[in-house]
């Protein structure tokens, strides 16, 4: 049986030029990984925040926390010789994350990343550092305390924020409120966190939290008694590793 021409399938003709452009059509990109920061705060479960008066106290304090047991740490930037701290810490420790805290404007934080820092913190949201980190490799965690912000900052590009000040806000009992609305967004408790109340924060919805004077004792800094660091930060990581996923 004939078929007429008129019902044949017409085949698909496409032209050269238009050949050329798909074979030189870059592929599609997929999602950027995020940055290994996050990874390591996410098994860790506690940031170690350390403020000093000096460079070489700030160094003594965190080869101590190190030694007992602290993977990730940060400096704040008001710390004298802080940049310096950081390149030290991360030639001492490439497997370790280090990261500077209180970065308040983009200059600061230019200087913070040209020193190794793999993370930076505010105590609140910073625009110009959230947009100038958005496809780094360098994590970014802003500072939230309401839920306007942390929408706000995660609607920015925020892949963490921090809670702060989480203990004067009611400690636990908000961390669990303000984590309801936001079951999928990482957030980090911080501020007057003790050795001890580590489990209530993470099963109030933490993904980790920071912790300052708890194991940087300013008292134990001014007499160098470093070898008791080691101590609190042991403690503080025993506490947060039954917690670890």
């Amino acid at each position: 049986m004939r078929v007429a021409a008129s019902q044949l399938p017409l085949p698909t003709t496409t032209s050269p030029a238009r050949r050329r452009r798909r074979a030189q059509a870059p592929p599609t990109a997929g999602p950027r990984p995020p940055p290994r920061a996050l990874a390591a705060i996410l098994r860790s479960r506690v940031i170690a925040c350390l403020r000093a008066q000096d460079g070489e106290t700030a160094l003594q304090a965190a080869h101590a926390a190190v030694r007992g047991g602290v993977t990730v740490l940060e400096v704040v930037m008001t710390t004298p010789g802080v940049l310096e701290v950081i390149e030290d810490l991360c030639r001492s420790y490439p497997s370790l994350t280090f990261g500077v805290g209180t970065v308040l404007n983009a200059a600061d934080a230019r200087k913070a990343i040209g020193a190794g820092a793999q993370f930076l913190m505010s105590p609140a949201t910073v625009l110009d550092i959230l947009h100038d980190l958005k496809v780094s490799n360098v994590l970014y965690i802003p500072g939230v305390l309401t839920p306007t912000e942390v929408l706000s900052a995660c609607s920015a590009g925020a892949k963490v924020v921090k809670v702060y000040p989480v203990s004067v806000m009611g400690g636990e009992t908000y961390m669990s409120a303000l984590k309801k609305p936001f079951p999928l967004v990482p957030m980090v408790a911080s501020q007057g966190i003790k050795i001890g109340s580590i489990k209530g924060y993470m099963e109030a919805g933490a993904s980790a939290v920071v912790l300052s004077d708890t194991i940087f004792d300013n008292q134990l800094m001014r007499d160098g008694k470093f070898s008791e660091i080691s101590e609190l930060a042991n403690l503080a990581t025993l506490e947060a590793l039954q917690f670890t996923k």
